[in-house]
């Protein structure tokens, strides 16, 4: 009877995740523009700032995104509809004792034979971010300055936060997200050298539009 749940579960997250996404677009929202780039930005603040919006591309992706919700529940697809079947986070990320991530997902990808499903996404440390971690409902700035805050970023240094985004395997995901899904933009490897540069003109932030009208 378990195997039978599971194959079910397993059935129904491969509709919600196939469903509303789509295939790679071979446009200029899929790339990331090289660090020497923004070389002509002569004010190191400024140039800082510039990288952080150019690395949002990837952080604000829907495969990012949907990890990283504003509640304990994730979300699915490219218009980050609620995980369907419902899901919770649990305390570790990893569900509920009823209902954990690994009902359906696996270590890795796991193509299926649906009509239609293409599917499931996996990956050996599958789970959301930690609540301290939500980005959904965020601005840029706001995600920055987080990401920044060692009381809500695990207690992770700066170069403890590149080493997360240019090197880990289940941040890696979201350029192989499996068939059916669009990947974020760029590699992972040229996302990992603008947070370098980023941290290296000084990890400035960029800022929210309600600050730039009023000159803050």
């Amino acid at each position: 009877m378990g195997a039978v749940l599971g194959a079910a579960a397993l059935l129904v997250t491969a509709v919600a995740f196939g469903k509303s996404d789509s295939q790679p677009a071979q446009d200029a929202a899929t790339q990331l523009r090289p660090v020497a780039s923004f070389a002509a930005i002569a004010d190191p603040a400024l140039r800082s700032a510039a990288l952080f919006v150019e690395a949002s591309k990837v952080i604000t992706h829907p495969r990012c995104m949907n990890c990283h919700p504003r509640t304990r529940r994730p979300t699915q697809g490219d218009d980050m509809h609620p995980h369907n079947p419902p899901m919770f986070a649990g305390q570790e990320g990893h569900g509920t004792a009823g209902l954990p991530c690994a009902t359906c997902h696996g270590p890795g990808n796991v193509r299926t034979l649906a009509a239609g499903i293409e599917s499931v996404p996996g990956d050996p440390h599958w789970a959301l971010a930690p609540a301290s971690m939500a980005w959904q409902g965020r601005s840029v700035a706001q995600i920055c300055a987080q990401i920044k805050d060692r009381k809500r970023n695990g207690n992770r240094t700066l170069a403890q936060i590149h080493h997360h985004m240019a090197e880990d395997h289940l941040v890696g995901w979201a350029w192989r997200p499996g068939e059916g899904r669009r990947p974020a933009p760029g590699t992972q490897a040229e996302f990992g050298k603008i947070i370098q540069a980023w941290i290296d003109t000084g990890a400035h932030c960029p800022r929210d539009a309600a600050n730039r009208r009023s000159g803050v």
